[in-house]
């Protein structure tokens, strides 16, 4: 067991209860905790290791909040203005966006994103080329409940020139949605599936894993790792 995985998922935990996620959940923070407790579990066996700047081993990501309530408690580094949400998403908002089918997210309220990368190495590469690549490698695209997530519990994540595509959401056109920073905060708005950025990567991690993996760790009586 590595305690330091341990903290660093209780770091990410206490983060998210200080934001009010239970509240806006509709949910007591008992309630709030018991769900997030077969995550720790899981948590127990993963690395915490940094291999590059824009790595991040794992985080928290919470699906039972309406996303549009989210961006606004976001923040850059060091600084206090609230995140953006883009008006050109139109009066429908975030709601018609939707995680691809193939990419399997857990049917949980929440769940670990693991092995996540920025993906600044995607900037000035079309998103369709950049997830291509992603693919090849046995990876997949963020989605926007993800990337809200990065950002939330790694605000240092998004600097200038080095922000990312979400494209592990789409709408049924061409637009891919994106974070990226605007008046000193981040701004949750899209961009175009054909059009090269040269401050947009594309964001991507190697597995998701919700609390039915901490069910087949009990049964099995064993750690199950991810890699």
């Amino acid at each position: 067991m590595s305690a330091t995985s341990v903290d660093e998922f209780d770091r990410q935990r206490d983060r998210l209860i200080a934001l009010g996620y239970p509240q806006l959940a509709g949910q007591s923070t008992t309630k709030f905790l018991a769900q997030l407790e077969p995550l720790r579990v899981i948590a127990h066996d993963l690395a915490t290791d940094v291999r590059a700047e824009g790595h991040v081993p794992f985080a928290i990501v919470v699906r039972s909040v309406d996303p549009e309530k989210l961006v606004p408690l976001l923040h850059l580094a060091g600084r206090t203005e609230p995140g953006i949400l883009d008006r050109n998403h139109g009066e429908a908002g975030l709601a018609p966006y939707q995680p691809l089918p193939h990419l399997g997210v857990p049917d949980a309220r929440a769940y670990l994103l693991v092995d996540i990368e920025r993906g600044e190495e995607f900037c000035g590469v079309r998103p369709g080329d950049a997830v291509a690549t992603i693919t090849r490698r046995g990876r997949q695209p963020l989605t926007i409940h993800e990337g809200i997530a990065l950002v939330t519990l790694f605000p240092e994540i998004l600097q200038p020139n080095k922000c990312m595509m979400l494209a592990g959401s789409r709408r049924g056109d061409r637009r891919v949605p994106a974070v990226w920073i605007s008046m000193n905060a981040p701004k949750l708005g899209w961009c175009w599936e054909g059009n090269p950025h040269t401050w947009l990567g594309t964001a991507s991690a190697v597995a998701r894993l919700g609390p039915e993996r901490a069910a087949a760790m009990a049964r099995g009586g064993s750690r199950v790792r991810a890699s």
